[in-house]
């Protein structure tokens, strides 16, 4: 099973920081074991969380030149509450030294004002043609998967582009907007 802990990218800045979300619905599989009549997102899935979007950071920064990124160290995490079904956990990460194959970071998970993870981490970068030239090919692939993968978690929400271009273009979408003509 694959898990994709961020839903959306709300801010990047390339070679700096990331804001992103998780949205916890109880659709989420894991959830009906951890734990049964009190459904909680896994810590180790927090740090994921921050793992992933440490991931897009370093993709953005490097237009996507590693196939492969993976938490190498994970230190002083340290967890607040519990994040349970119907809350959106908030990522943030910032680059504190990016080196030419490991990144690390520091990074918190926020819900209302409230620290439920933080801590720092390295991740690390290859392709797998670095080890096997015949996987030029398989790095191609998995590279544009991401890249489509991350034009869904940049976008906006079709609502809130609409809404967007609705205030944007003068007093007549005002109107449209407070609801519907008189």
């Amino acid at each position: 099973m694959r898990f994709v802990l961020i839903d959306r990218i709300l801010e990047l800045t390339p070679g700096h920081d990331i804001v992103a979300v998780k949205n916890l619905t109880l659709a989420e599989e894991y959830l009906a074991d951890h734990f049964p009549g009190f459904p909680v997102m896994p810590g180790v899935l927090m740090l994921e969380a921050l793992t992933q979007a440490g991931a897009w950071l370093i993709r953005e920064t490097e237009d996507f030149a590693h196939s492969v990124i993976v938490l190498k160290a994970a230190k002083t995490i340290k967890y607040g509450s519990f994040v349970e079904p119907g809350r959106q956990l908030q990522i943030r990460a910032q680059i504190v030294e990016h080196g030419p194959s490991e990144t690390s970071f520091k990074g918190e998970g926020v819900i209302d004002d409230q620290v439920m993870v933080k801590g720092r981490f390295t991740l690390t970068r290859y392709n797998l043609r670095e080890k096997n030239p015949t996987l030029v090919g398989t790095d191609a692939s998995i590279v544009a998967g991401l890249r489509d993968l991350y034009a869904t978690l940049r976008k906006g929400s079709v609502g809130a582009r609409a809404m967007v271009r609705i205030a944007g273009s003068g007093p007549k979408s005002l109107a449209l907007s407070s609801g519907p003509p008189t």
